[in-house]
């Protein structure tokens, strides 16, 4: 029966071992010393016995509990006089008696006494101790225990160090617990009654539904008044629960719902995580969608701005035109050429000179009045991309704290990329350099100095008037100058047809070019402005692609460590 027991155990600790060791990765994947710490104890600890690991507060009696329940002829434990001197004592197994310091805080006994064969016992400082890091260290403990034994003084069990303590084993580890009232023989029985009771009550309250509770007197136990110590019933609970072949597979299922619990506790936080990056992936698809209205916005108000340019132009160069149309002909002409030499009559020259001033005085006027207009509409459009955008990243959502338990650097990280990405954007926005772009202002430098002292995404404004002014006047001088040359090289009067033809000709390039020029130039100058906005984001989109592959690998772990155990679990439960 003990080798097939062996053999049954071996190969479910091996695959625990295997499923643990997959965790500890984890741990150390993700940064966090304290559970890597724990983990890397319960790997170690598979092939140990089944751990009692006795807690309670200084001078509850445990060193003494723990000499009665080995019924040690001499003492093993030591029973300080003072609490300063206490270590953690690991008690084992073995043929001679030995004590072993494996550390400054932690001492090994072996002793040759059967119970320890199937499990060691781990005595602690008190929960109330003064001494630097025996908390800590007893804590570090508790993982990797099978069974909590919570020892109290009979006479009060309710100081409030002993049950933050067990509030701390309850709630973060889950681990099972019996309680023990040490020194029951300085209590009348009716009080210890009344004291066994209270215990009860307060474990039922934190959640234990049926408590273990059992007074003893360690002194009446090593004086050899077995029947009266209660050592009996904590044994015969032992015998029940534990030894008789049991142990080492309530070892395994003990680490292995340690080692969930460790899981969980990770996959929690990978929730909260998550929870966070799809907060931030929809905050950043609302930046891009943000940006792409606004630019579509734009781009419709560049379209109205060419269509009202566009209108305008029609209008006075149809008039023109009939004016033109109307003055060439070959009698007005003569007129104009005979009665020019005679009187202040016009010459067709001059008549010509005047009508080409008159188209550029009327492009210029209606120019700058639809310009005007309609430039403060695309420019506060885009100020308001920048100023949207600016009040997204503020008041974007946070959701993983930097206080949060496992993934703090991460929420820390996050913050630090967020507080950056809100200076640089700043930063961004209150340099006109960023709005001013001298290759698209040809024939516009003059305004440099201006853009400089207006200063930010205020600018806009300033350059998009400066843009179109110099862009439509380049084009309607252009206009007026092949318009000129039409009417300076045919013969007046016996070629209308052409003139005209070629006053068409000219406008309706001129109409392109407008429409295009003006069109091509603002749509590309928003986009530009759009892209160096999302350009601010490049830090953050990089922290999302990391979170992502992050999260998915930690949800596909968390899975695949959850079903190795709990599969394991299941083989041990066959075999109880």
């Amino acid at each position: 029966m003990s080798k097939l027991i062996d053999t049954n155990t071996e190969g479910l600790r091996k695959d625990l071992e295997k499923a643990v060791g997959t965790l500890y990765d984890i741990t150390k994947s993700i940064g966090h010393e304290e559970l890597e710490a724990t983990v890397k104890d319960i790997w170690e600890r598979i092939d140990d016995p089944f751990m009692f690991v006795i807690v309670g507060e200084v001078k509850a009696g445990k060193s003494s509990f723990i000499n009665a329940l080995l019924e040690a002829k001499k003492e093993i434990c030591k029973v300080a006089a003072s609490p300063m001197t206490d270590t953690i004592q690991q008690i084992v197994y073995g043929e001679k008696e030995s004590i072993v310091d494996v550390t400054p805080y932690l001492k090994r006994i072996t002793q040759p006494v059967e119970i320890l064969r199937e499990v060691a016992i781990v005595d602690t400082p008190g929960t109330n101790t003064i001494i630097d890091h025996h908390q800590e260290i007893t804590e570090r403990f508790i993982p990797a225990s099978d069974l909590i034994v919570f020892v109290f003084e009979s006479k009060n069990p309710y100081r409030q160090s002993a049950w933050e303590f067990f509030d701390f084993i309850k709630e973060e580890w889950r681990k099972k617990i019996i309680f023990i009232l040490q020194q029951k023989d300085l209590m009348k029985p009716d009080d210890l009654v009344v004291n066994i009771n209270g215990v009860i009550e307060h474990a039922k309250a934190k959640g234990i539904m049926e408590p273990k509770v059992f007074p003893v007197s360690a002194l009446l136990e090593l004086e050899e008044q077995q029947d009266i110590s209660g050592f009996a019933a904590v044994r015969s609970y032992i015998n029940e629960n534990i030894t008789g072949g049991k142990a080492p597979y309530l070892k395994i299922r003990n680490n292995a719902d340690t080692a969930l619990t460790i899981n969980d506790k990770i996959y929690k936080g990978v929730l909260i995580r998550k929870e966070q990056y799809e907060s931030d992936s929809r905050f950043r698809a609302d930046i891009i969608e943000c940006l792409n209205t606004q630019e579509e916005k734009t781009k419709r108000q560049v379209t109205v701005l060419v269509e009202n340019l566009l209108a305008s132009y029609d209008r006075i160069t149809n008039s023109h035109k009939e004016k033109l149309r109307s003055g060439s002909n070959v009698f007005s002409m003569l007129k104009r050429s005979i009665f020019s030499k005679f009187s202040n009559e016009e010459s067709p020259k001059v008549w010509l000179e005047g009508l080409t001033k008159s188209l550029d005085h009327n492009l210029n006027t209606e120019f700058k009045s639809k310009l005007q207009d309609g430039v403060v509409d695309i420019a506060d459009s885009i100020q308001d991309m920048g100023k949207l955008i600016d009040a997204k990243i503020k008041n974007s959502e946070t959701i993983l704290k930097d206080n949060h338990e496992i993934f703090s650097d991460i929420a820390e990280r996050r913050a630090n990329v967020l507080k950056e990405l809100q200076q640089t954007f700043s930063g961004f926005l209150g340099s006109s350099e960023n709005f001013y772009e001298k290759d698209l202002m040809q024939g516009a430098d003059d305004i440099a100095p201006n853009v400089a002292r207006g200063g930010g995404i205020a600018v806009v404004g300033m350059i998009l008037t400066a843009l179109t002014n110099t862009m439509v006047f380049d084009v309607t001088g252009g206009i007026l100058t092949a318009i000129g040359f039409v009417f300076a090289g045919v013969t007046v009067g016996l070629n209308r047809s052409k003139i005209i033809r070629g006053y068409e000709e000219e406008v309706a390039r001129g109409r392109q070019r407008i429409e295009e020029e003006v069109t091509e130039k603002l749509n590309n100058y928003t986009s530009r402005i759009k892209a160096k906005i999302d350009d601010n984001f490049t830090r953050f989109d990089k922290l999302l692609e990391e979170e992502k592959t992050q999260i998915e690998f930690l949800e596909s772990e968390f899975q695949r460590i959850e079903i190795e155990i709990k599969s394991i679990k299941q083989k041990v439960q066959a075999m109880l």
